[in-house]
């Protein structure tokens, strides 16, 4: 008997946070033997979608600016009708191709309202294939507040529609859906929690780093990236750190930031070993995204979140906040963020033990291979 097929859409418009959710569960399907196919809509980041895993790359698109408002190519242009067409062909034609017996839409309708042009008919011809698919849209545990009329009817409109079931990647004792959507009773029948979804706990790190600093993907983490240097340069703290900007942080601005570090500071784009740098640091300093935050947790280690709100985003507040009150991070605001503030944060972290073990679920890939293959 032939392993099941499971076809995964995902589109990284800013960081690598969609990316790197769904490259974990594309994983974890893979180890409990399904034949994955993952279709991505970013720029490559080298190691994602992983191994074991077929990958399709559509033609880039990213992010045009921080609020999310408009959709631009590799070379930061916009995109035009033609590109989209294209896109959208070549998406159909890796659906056909795949032959999937599960379809995964990582946050549509939820979010990516951007990619309707290609997403919307890919619902219409799974709604037409025989045999059809199951349909699944994977969402994380928090959701961006909307603020136009009409967009969570819209939402449940299309889920009800076309979707067999909502994952939602978090640990319900820890936030439920309802309070970030307010229609989720609506499609409640549909809503599965999975748990968190986290790497495995990291083996014990070979090189160790008192504090290590973290920007995502590295979009639009210039000035906590900045503010943590200048702090390590004004403090009277002396162990090492680590400063991870993150693989698109442009280059002039790595650059600028490499000639202001000081002997006890290593700045890089990236480390593969992050997690393990994690579980032996003393303090971690981050943004609050989905996936450092699980990082943190599973390495169980200090931390001070600065949650990331251009474009009226309201996600990682939700999440930094709710952390903060369980008393396992301390939170700060992204306005008016310095060497300073950050300073004074740190001296109240380290005052801290390490946070102790906590009863959030993190088990959200594997337990989300499980109940898809329970979906079969």
């Amino acid at each position: 008997m032939s392993a099941p097929r499971v076809f995964f859409y995902v589109q990284h418009l800013l960081g690598i946070g969609h990316l790197a959710r769904a490259s974990r569960i594309a994983s974890a399907l893979a180890e409990d033997g399904f034949e994955v196919t993952v279709v991505t809509g970013g720029l490559p980041v080298s190691g994602f979608p992983g191994p074991d895993i077929k990958s399709v790359a559509l033609p880039a698109v990213v992010a045009s600016n921080a609020g999310f408002s408009g959709l631009a190519d590799e070379h930061g242009k916009p995109v035009d009708e033609g590109f989209l067409h294209q896109r959208r062909d070549l998406l159909l034609q890796a659906f056909h191709a795949a032959r999937p017996d599960i379809v995964i839409v990582e946050a549509f309708p939820f979010g990516r309202r951007q990619m309707r042009f290609e997403l919307l008919p890919l619902l219409d011809t799974i709604a037409t294939a025989s045999p059809r698919p199951k349909l699944l849209t994977s969402v994380r545990d928090i959701l961006q507040e909307r603020t136009k009329p009409g967009r969570d009817e819209e939402t449940v409109g299309l889920i009800k529609a076309h979707f067999d079931h909502v994952l939602v990647h978090g640990d319900p004792d820890f936030v439920t859906l309802p309070e970030t959507f307010p229609l989720a009773a609506e499609i409640a029948d549909k809503i599965i929690y999975t748990g968190l979804v986290a790497a495995p706990v990291p083996a014990l790190p070979t090189d160790v780093f008192d504090i290590v600093v973290s920007a995502g993907g590295g979009a639009v983490g210039l000035d906590l990236v900045r503010s943590a240097l200048e702090a390590a340069r004004a403090s009277s703290y002396r162990g090492r750190w680590c400063l991870i900007t993150g693989p698109n942080l442009p280059e002039e601005d790595f650059v600028g930031l490499s000639n202001q570090t000081a002997d006890n500071v290593t700045l890089v784009r990236f480390r593969k070993d992050f997690l393990s740098l994690l579980r032996g640091a003393e303090l971690s300093i981050s943004q609050a995204g989905y996936n450092t935050v699980c990082d943190v947790l599973q390495a169980q280690c200090r931390s001070i979140l600065v949650p990331f709100t251009a474009g009226g985003e309201t996600e990682q507040t939700v999440r930094a906040t709710r952390l903060e009150e369980l008393g396992l991070a301390v939170a700060l605001p992204e306005s008016g963020l310095n060497a300073a503030v950050l300073g004074d944060a740190m001296e109240l972290s380290l005052s801290r033990p390490k946070p102790g073990s906590h009863k959030l679920d993190l088990n959200g890939a594997k337990r989300t291979a499980e109940i898809v293959r329970s979906l079969l």
